[in-house]
């Protein structure tokens, strides 16, 4: 039967895929009224800290002395968050989705790398069907191979690989508090949206112009993304790396339901065909974790 240690962990995944799955488009409505996705980028995670800022003493305490397990894992979680927001802005959609969640193929070198994870006969038919799910579902044979085309595309293979290097490096840092894990996230997000925006310039300017009507919006997103990451760095610090990012392929399903609640793209039956692929993975994943469990027994 399972057991709260057993669900939470999972649940606190399934949040970011949700939250993930939904929030292109306010920041696509952000980008639309002239708040550029890397100043609402910076905004929200700024926000995302200020919320989090009881953590604060005992953030200072670890943070430091963690040295670079610390400095890979703000690095690595900020460009994942702040590389997807510009892709998805930038690029095509779905494309753009396809190049990010090959994160399962980056996983599993670095989860072997770093954790010293094996996948079992499972673990291989869990990658098979979740990749083969995000191919039914995203790909478009007019365009090729899913290899980058453009600095979109780029911009997303990169975030996807930083994104499972984070995961990975967040369970590798156990010794880090879930509160710790989740500032680094944050912090990390801000550092490298900063220079971004010092180059692009006028940054006081865009500050200024913006109403109270899109604060309340900003602060809303980033009190979700503050909630959200903390309940993702709980699960991905508790679960194994190769099943923690099965999990977040959920998104694509979201992502494609929302996309035509909120702009009406409809459905095809390949899409229905890669989100039973996908849901079959991710069901199958506990297989692997079990299997993981009694090895290690």
């Amino acid at each position: 039967m399972p057991t709260k240690q057993n669900v939470m962990p999972v649940i606190g995944v399934l949040s970011g895929a949700l939250v993930w799955g939904l929030i292109w488009y306010p920041y696509r409505g952000l980008q639309d009224i002239g708040v550029s996705g890397a100043m609402s980028t910076m905004i929200t995670y700024l926000l995302a800290m200020l919320c989090g800022a009881f953590m604060f003493p005992r953030v200072w305490r670890e943070l430091p002395k963690a040295g670079w397990w610390a400095l890979l894992l703000v690095l690595s979680a900020g460009w994942a968050n702040f590389g997807y927001v510009l892709a998805m802005l930038h690029g095509e959609v779905m494309r753009v989705l396809l190049l990010f969640y090959l994160a399962p193929l980056w996983t599993i070198l670095f989860s072997r790398w770093l954790l010293d994870e094996r996948l079992n006969r499972y673990g291989y038919l869990v990658v098979a069907l979740s990749l083969g799910g995000a191919l039914v579902m995203l790909w478009e044979p007019r365009l090729g191979l899913p290899l980058p085309q453009n600095i979109s595309e780029w911009i997303g293979l990169s975030a996807g690989m930083s994104f499972a290097f984070s995961n990975v490096v967040s369970r590798r840092a156990a010794h880090l508090s879930v509160e710790a894990k989740s500032f680094g996230l944050w912090l990390g997000a801000v550092v490298l949206t900063l220079p971004f925006l010092l180059w692009q310039g006028g940054m006081v300017g865009v500050l200024t112009a913006i109403d109270s009507q899109t604060w309340l919006l900003l602060v809303l997103m980033g009190i979700t993304l503050g909630a959200t990451s903390f309940a993702v760095q709980y699960g991905v610090t508790h679960l194994p790396a190769n099943r923690a990012v099965v999990l977040f392929l959920f998104e694509l399903v979201i992502a494609a339901v929302s996309s035509y609640v909120l702009v009406g793209e409809a459905l095809q039956l390949r899409e229905w065909m890669g989100a039973i692929l996908i849901i079959s993975a991710s069901l199958l994943s506990g297989k692997l974790h079990d299997e993981l469990k009694q090895g290690e027994a």
